[in-house]
């Protein structure tokens, strides 16, 4: 587990199977509420676990203080489908907060036949001519 909440601090989402998300979740939450103390003994709690101080410094000075209000469900899991060897349900657990805002996908524009019967005589009478 310790590798994996490693791996959620460094990257901020990680994929992994549905079991080992939801048993990662309880690690993840008690750290970052380490982080959220702040103070030096906390700090040291964190190392100890994590043994990486960079994560360390990641945890206390860019994620705890997002969650400065929040009281608990820091993580959040998404069902993501399963596995193609074994057939393993798998999820994606990334931290709460991190909504990307992405610029909204205009439809498709859909072809009709009459466009695309217009579109192949267009192409024979330049072949043609």
């Amino acid at each position: 587990m310790r590798n994996m909440v490693l791996s959620l601090i460094r990257f901020g989402k990680i994929r992994t199977t549905d079991p080992k998300a939801k048993e990662l979740r309880r690690f993840a939450d008690r750290v970052v509420t380490l982080g959220k103390q702040g103070d030096l003994a906390a700090r040291r709690r964190a190392f100890a676990f994590l043994q990486s101080h960079t994560a360390v410094k990641k945890l206390f000075d860019e994620i705890a203080p997002r969650f400065k209000e929040r009281n608990g469900g820091y993580t959040r899991i998404i069902k993501w489908g399963h596995r193609r060897g074994d057939a393993a349900l798998l999820s994606i657990i990334e931290f709460t907060g991190n909504e990307e805002s992405a610029p909204a996908k205009k439809p498709k524009k859909r072809a009709t036949r009459r466009d695309a019967d217009a579109g192949a005589s267009q192409q024979r009478a330049a072949a043609a001519g």
